[in-house]
């Protein structure tokens, strides 16, 4: 009787996945891992990190796969020639975004600029984020607070040194504190590490939330993908998420009560001065309906989490490789020798003049893209993508690290060769090279972003000598996580040029 009964479970099982086999055929649905399990469909499959585990998937069943994760459908594209298809054809369809977790709780709803459906509301987020906060003329506005907040870290590493010889150094902390501090002058005014920062108490608070937010924005919830959890017991992540949204919210509506205050009764500001508060709060006054506490605040928390931990995290992955790399730093500092000399610090107006620095951060960010996984996208219809149907509420993953180390597109992929970006071949790199996404909702904070990173590792380069700690190379293994951490924390010895100690001394 057991035996009888094994065989026709068995041949449940059989017919069970035959069947759904044949019926995604018959659908035109992309092809995929043919064992999709009850509940969890592909779930099973996934290894840390995710981006190696879904290119080992695309490399044995093609780069357009449709998966399973949950009751969720999901498209996973691994080549340029789709991505364009999907955000150029298909642009509109794949420009909303799937309702998960961290979106209801940290994106106020689905209503940030991250979060926010396609439409009306996102598209006016998207104005005033490219138009009003990080423009070319914005940024240009808060060139000096770039400029101060890289020779505060130049001083911070220069009266560090004794007598000339090399001290070790944690760059992920020295990049984050530079890359936070930029972020917060530019929103509020203030900066919460080094030598003019806040008080204590407050910079103790605002780095707990921080670590929080970082912690559990990149956080994967099961319930996400298998809501049948959400009513089997609690849900913990959901309830760190309101306690964690509840203590930004305080923050941030502290921080914009604070800059209410300061400019109440005063004259028009300074342009130069502004924070990106003011400039909300004066649009506030012209639309009190629509600019509400709640969308400034969500703006703030945006940029804030948009900004810093991609841009710190780029600068110590482009520092290891050149520690790993040293003749390639050596030519780096070298053309800076040859370009901006040794006599004045290096500009943000030098920087053009650096192809090759400039070439060392497009092939960092080739083999090491902070969003190794674009943030994901959602199908809001029936759309075709290589010919196969792609169901209306697909969410869409781009494997970008998949396309940027792939080696039919780039020659020796896992080799650090930055002068593939200085040839005329190099420059039409177009989907084969996305760090900043595409379409409607890739980053518009492109430019700040490259203009803090070239800043800050130009001057790293032209002011000291740079080797690796314990003579030993630098450890490369890619943590999991939002932006792809490395799994080490960066350690590195540096002592100042000696052409350059006048100079640093004057800083």
């Amino acid at each position: 009787m057991e035996a009888s009964l094994s065989y026709y479970f068995l041949l449940f099982l059989l017919l069970f996945f035959l069947t759904k086999r044949v019926f995604q055929k018959t659908r035109n649905l992309p092809p995929g891992p043919g064992l999709s399990l009850p509940i969890i469909g592909h779930l099973y499959l996934f290894k840390k990190p995710l981006h190696r585990t879904f290119a080992t998937l695309s490399n044995k069943y093609g780069p357009i796969l449709y998966l399973q994760f949950g009751s969720r459908p999901v498209v996973l594209v691994s080549s340029p020639v789709f991505v364009e298809e999907c955000f150029t054809k298909n642009d509109v369809i794949f420009a909303n975004r799937p309702r998960l977790l961290a979106g209801e709780y940290l994106g106020y709803g689905y209503t940030t600029l991250v979060w926010a459906s396609y439409g009306q509301h996102w598209r006016n987020l998207r104005r005033i984020a490219s138009s009003e906060i990080l423009s070319s003329n914005r940024l240009q506005m808060f060139h000096y607070i770039r400029v101060d907040e890289v020779r505060s870290l130049l001083r911070r590493l220069f009266r560090g040194s004794v007598n000339g010889e090399f001290m070790t150094v944690s760059m992920k902390s020295m990049f984050f504190e530079l890359t936070l501090n930029v972020m917060m002058r530019m929103i509020a005014g203030k900066s919460y590490y080094g030598e003019n920062s806040v008080e204590m108490d407050e910079q103790k608070r605002f780095k707990e939330i921080l670590r929080e937010t970082f912690l559990l924005s990149g956080a994967t919830n099961i319930v996400d993908f298998v809501p049948l959890l959400k009513w089997i017991g609690p849900n913990k992540l959901a309830k760190r998420l309101e306690i964690l949204q509840r203590k930004r919210d305080g923050l941030m509506q502290e921080l914009i009560d604070e800059r209410r205050m300061k400019n109440k009764g005063n004259s028009e500001s300074e342009q130069a001065s502004k924070t990106m508060i003011d400039v909300l709060l004066a649009l506030k006054e012209t639309d009190p309906e629509y600019f509400t506490d709640e969308i400034i605040r969500g703006m703030m928390q945006v940029m804030l989490s948009a900004g810093t931990d991609t841009s710190a995290a780029t600068m110590e992955w482009t520092l290891s490789v050149l520690l790993n790399n040293p003749e390639a730093l050596l030519k780096a500092q070298k053309q800076i020798d040859t370009q901006v000399g040794q006599s004045k610090l290096i500009e943000e107006s030098d920087l053009p003049k650096l192809p090759y620095l400039d070439a060392i951060l497009k092939e960092t960010l080739r083999m090491y893209p902070v969003a190794p996984l674009l943030v994901p996208h959602e199908s809001s219809e029936e759309c075709t993508i290589g010919g196969f149907r792609v169901p209306r509420g697909t969410m869409l993953l781009v494997n970008l690290w998949a396309i940027h180390n792939d080696p039919n597109l780039w020659e020796d992929p896992i080799k650090f060769k930055p002068e593939r970006f200085l040839d005329e071949e190099g420059k039409g790199y177009g989907f084969n090279l996305l760090p900043f996404g595409a379409g409607r909702r890739g980053c518009p904070g492109e430019g700040m972003a490259t203009r803090v990173i070239g800043l800050a590792l130009g001057s790293l380069i032209q002011c000291f000598e740079w080797k690796v700690a314990n003579d030993q190379p630098v450890d490369m293994a890619e943590g999991s996580g939002l932006t792809m951490p490395k799994v080490n924390p960066l350690l590195a010895k540096c002592r100042p040029r000696t052409s350059m100690l006048s100079l640093l001394s004057q800083i």
